[in-house]
């Protein structure tokens, strides 16, 4: 499968967040809920729906104020389209959609560091985060 032949979307108009909350569940990125995410979709200034002929098979957004900040979360990709370049593209599309933005932030899941890199992002030394579930961020490494 070739990205040039996958369809994009970057509006939440007929968007079917039940698949894209079982596209979160299979990626894997968390239970959220279809309500939940359209909210935080809804919300996002950017955002990418990808799919093969009707399936969706990949998402991502960034939360962004226009000026200082946007913030890239929530990149999922069905596990049977990993390792095609898709979540790279996406990721691609966002930071250009965010390059007028002083600042591109994210946080990425422990061992995802080297890919993120490669887009151009460097580590950190001040993030700081609640989590609703600190434990679980804990235990996942997240956190400290």
């Amino acid at each position: 499968m070739k990205i040039e032949k996958l369809h994009w979307k970057s509006d939440i108009e007929n968007i079917d967040f039940n698949a894209l909350s079982h596209l979160y569940k299979v990626a894997p990125l968390g239970d959220k809920s279809a309500k939940d995410l359209e909210i935080v979709f809804s919300n996002s200034m950017f955002k990418y729906f990808v799919y093969d002929e009707d399936k969706l098979i990949g998402a991502g957004r960034a939360l962004a104020d226009g000026v200082d900040c946007s913030y890239i979360c929530d990149v999922a990709i069905d596990p049977k389209y990993q390792s095609m370049g898709i979540g790279k593209a996406i990721m691609e599309k966002l930071i250009e959609d965010s390059k007028e933005h002083q600042k591109i932030i994210l946080y990425s899941v422990p061992t995802k560091e080297k890919f993120y890199k490669k887009l151009g992002f460097s580590k950190m030394k001040t993030a700081m985060a609640i989590f609703e579930n600190q434990d679980r961020a804990k235990r996942h490494g997240i956190v400290e």
